[in-house]
Parts: C-alpha cells; sequence; structure tokens
C-alpha cells in the first residue's frame, strides 16, 4: 500500500516507522519460513527455504535502509526502498505459496491469486489504521492520504471477494460436507463482507473530515480482517482449496 500512497504528502516520520516495521517482519518471516506452509514435509517449492531466508535478510536490509533515509528526509532514496520493499516481499510470498508443479493447475493459480489478494487487504487495513493513528502526531496533513489508502483497502477487499469465490467455484466438491459451517460463516461475514461494509463507512466518515472516528473504524477492520483470514486458513489447509 505504500506504493500507492501519495508520499509527498505524508510526512516523512510515518514512512520511517513503517521501514522499521518492515524490518522486524523481514526477521520474522526468515525465521518462520516454511514452517507453515508445508514446505518443511517434503514438497518441492519454487522458492527453497535456505533462498527465501537470504531474500528475507535482504528485504531487512533494505528496511533498515529506508528508514535511515526517511530519517534524513532523503525521501528519493526512501522512495526507492518503498519500492524494493514491496517488490521483494510481494516475490518472496508468491514463490513460497505453491510447489512445484502446481503453478500450471487451476489450484496454484488461484493460490496466487488469494495470497496476493490477502496480502493486499491485510496490507490495506495495516496501513490505513496505522496512517490514521498518525494524524495525532501530524494533524495538519491532509486527509487525501488516508482516503486514497481506503479505497485501495475497498478495492483489495472487491478482490479478495472475487478469489474467494473463484476458490468455491473450483473446490466446490471438497467444501460439501467437508467445510465446517462456523469457519466458513467467519471467512465471509467478518473476512469479506466486514472490510467491504467498514470502507464505505470510512469513505463516508471522511466526507466530515472526521480522521480519529475513520482509525477506529479501520481498526475495526484490522480486527475482522485477521478473523478472516484466519478462518480461511483453518479451511483451506483442511481442504486444499484457497478461499
Amino acid at each position: 500500500m505504500w506504493v500507492l500512497m501519495p508520499r509527498d504528502q505524508i510526512t516523512s516520520g510515518f514512512f520511517r516507522i513503517q521501514m522499521l516495521l518492515a524490518l522486524s517482519l523481514s526477521v520474522l518471516a526468515a525465521l518462520t519460513l516454511g514452517r507453515f506452509t508445508g514446505q518443511s514435509a517434503g514438497e518441492n517449492p519454487l522458492l527453497p527455504i535456505g533462498t527465501g531466508r537470504v531474500l528475507c535478510g535482504l528485504l531487512a536490509g533494505i528496511a533498515y535502509l529506508g528508514s535511515i533515509a526517511w530519517s534524513l528526509e532523503r525521501r528519493t532514496l526512501g522512495a526507492g526502498c518503498v519500492y524494493g520493499v514491496a517488490g521483494l516481499a510481494t516475490a518472496i510470498l508468491l514463490l513460497s505459496s505453491v510447489a512445484r508443479g502446481e503453478i500450471e493447475t487451476p489450484v496454484g493459480m488461484l493460490t496466487l491469486v488469494s495470497e496476493l489478494a490477502t496480502s493486499l487487504l491485510l496490507g490495506g487495513a495495516m496501513a490505513g489504521m496505522l496512517l490514521g493513528h498518525w494524524y495525532l502526531t501530524a494533524p495538519t496533513m491532509s486527509i487525501a492520504p488516508l482516503g486514497r489508502v481506503n479505497i485501495c483497502f475497498g478495492s483489495a477487499a472487491v478482490l479478495r471477494l472475487v478469489a474467494s469465490l473463484a476458490g468455491l467455484v473450483v473446490g466446490w466438491p471438497s467444501l460439501v460436507g467437508g467445510a465446517p459451517t462456523m469457519w466458513l460463516v467467519l471467512r465471509w461475514t467478518a473476512g469479506i463482507g466486514g472490510p467491504l461494509v467498514l470502507a464505505v463507512m470510512v469513505w463516508r466518515i471522511l466526507r466530515y473530515r472526521n480522521t480519529q472516528a475513520a482509525t477506529g473504524v479501520l481498526f475495526v477492520g484490522v480486527i475482522v480482517t485477521f478473523i478472516g483470514e484466519l478462518s480461511a486458513t483453518l479451511v483451506s489447509r483442511e481442504l486444499h482449496v484457497p478461499l
């Protein structure tokens, strides 16, 4: 979501903190890569675990450089680090999501789209919520960046909806009689319906320039998005269908 933000309208301190957050998440990814994706069970992933950890280390290095650049108000270098973090993180995510031989199958392709939609949805919710809190530090900042992030959040929710519908179509035989009803309900109400409704609420709230109320709604968006995606993960791992 950083790539889509109007960075010239946001103070540098916000991106400095975001880069430090990306640094910590990169280290966490390096430590846990392969433990929850099934790669440790003998699959042949597109991205070997060792290579993935090296790339996560590189990602951490770029994020650290970005934190320094934004601290020194070097916006050009900082913007380059933003694109570097976004591009490399996306590549690591997609390459570690499927195994060799699955990429050309319908389920494999749908898995890539599903993972991308999930990252955009979670990123939109988190970026919006954190940006909303930043207005407490920079109250004179334009509300245009928050409006842009909210549009991206709503668009990601629509993409997530389309990907989940495709998952239902592809995996319907596995879903019938095999999916826990509670997790499916949580997946669709909290994980898809919730973000769509909340994005509309934030859009209406920002018409009154109330950034604090919008931030509160986006905080709820973070919670329901995590609930929805965790529920989808539980169902997907049981039925091997990306939902």
